[in-house]
């Protein structure tokens, strides 16, 4: 028996996007586009009836932008929402994280041009994308912190924590966000960050957590030494390490199952080069990408931390992790900011 094919409602303002866009899916069985809107008040009044499973929306768009929708449906329909925007445009960039910031789950690149062989090249991440956020659990309003700390008490490192390497995917933009904006400008070590994101959106999410965050976000440059109250993300389409001599470097070694940059890759490096002095932390995402990294930072005597089922939009990385053994600490995305702060206080045993 054939699975329902998941129920999508495409929201654009150009009617040859809308046009492509439902040709490229329609290559896939397991996805039915249900319905097309040209903005979002047109998509509000169609979702009661067509109760789509994923809604596909555009940023720019008149009457009712992608933002203004996202925000509505959040509060009045909640399900995932893909945001499918052309990524190069400067002044789009910060704009298209304030739809995840509102409650859309990831991002996925649109062609400037108009020509239908312009998206060949995305067709397949866009349509593994709504596969992913067809699965996940959208809900009215973000949680709150809760009102103790779920931190164990008294966590003592076996050493000092000198390097904090955090690992994302789907979600994570939204689970950087709030982790970020919990820490202080003088924190005290570097971060190094590797989130998957489509190709052409990383400096928009640099962007976006600079001007949101106290500590200084920026692409990581190779030879320079990490600083504390920095956090580095690597270029688009290379792998973060440290090298021998504690320099970033930005490698152009091929992909680790599929990934560049590699979550495991860079965490395989700081538990290389810092031991027991680096903390891994692995959140929201689809995969194991992570996993094999986080089990290096264990057994170097490193100490990490994933995020919690419920506070993830996919328990996949953090879950591959924990079924390892890898992981010493499991945490609501509001608790990790908590226990970061609590490791780099915390006298050494």
């Amino acid at each position: 028996m054939r699975p329902t094919p998941i129920r999508v409602l495409l929201v654009d303002d150009s009617p040859v996007a809308l046009t492509i866009l439902q040709r490229v899916l329609s290559a896939a069985p397991e996805i039915e586009v249900v319905g097309t809107a040209r903005n979002g008040r047109e998509a509000l009044a169609l979702i009661p009836q067509l109760q789509p499973a994923v809604i596909c929306t555009d940023l720019h768009m008149p009457v009712m932008d992608g933002l203004e929708l996202t925000r509505e449906v959040m509060l009045r329909y909640p399900r995932p929402i893909l945001v499918v925007s052309v990524s190069v445009q400067k002044d789009n960039a910060q704009n298209i994280f304030r739809l995840l910031e509102a409650g859309a789950i990831d991002v996925c690149p649109k062609p400037r041009s108009g020509l239908a062989s312009d998206y060949e090249p995305v067709t397949q991440e866009l349509i593994g994308k709504i596969k992913i956020l067809a699965g996940v659990v959208v809900f009215r309003k973000h949680r709150q912190a809760s009102p103790a700390p779920a931190s164990p008490n008294n966590v003592q490192p076996r050493g000092p924590v000198r390097i904090v390497a955090i690992g994302a995917s789907t979600g994570g933009p939204q689970a950087l966000h709030t982790i970020l904006t919990a820490l202080p400008p003088d924190f005290p070590v570097p971060v190094l960050c590797v989130q998957h994101i489509s190709e052409g959106f990383l400096q928009g999410l640099v962007d976006w957590l600079a001007a949101q965050c106290r500590l200084k976000v920026k692409i990581a440059q190779p030879g320079e030494r990490p600083l504390p109250g920095t956090m580095y993300f690597p270029p688009e389409r290379t792998h973060l390490e440290i090298d021998d001599n504690g320099r970033l470097t930005c490698s152009l070694a091929p992909p680790l199952e599929g990934h560049r940059p590699s979550v495991t890759v860079t965490f395989w490096s700081i538990a290389r080069y810092y031991g027991s002095a680096a903390v891994g932390v692995l959140l929201t995402g689809m995969g194991r990408d992570g996993a094999e990294g986080m089990q290096a930072i264990a057994q170097g005597a490193g100490i990490t931390i994933a995020q919690d089922e419920e506070s993830c939009a996919v328990f996949g990385m953090p879950k591959q992790a924990i079924d390892l053994g890898a992981v010493r600490y499991v945490l609501p995305v509001h608790d990790i900011a908590r226990m970061l702060n609590q490791l780099l206080q915390s006298k050494p045993r």
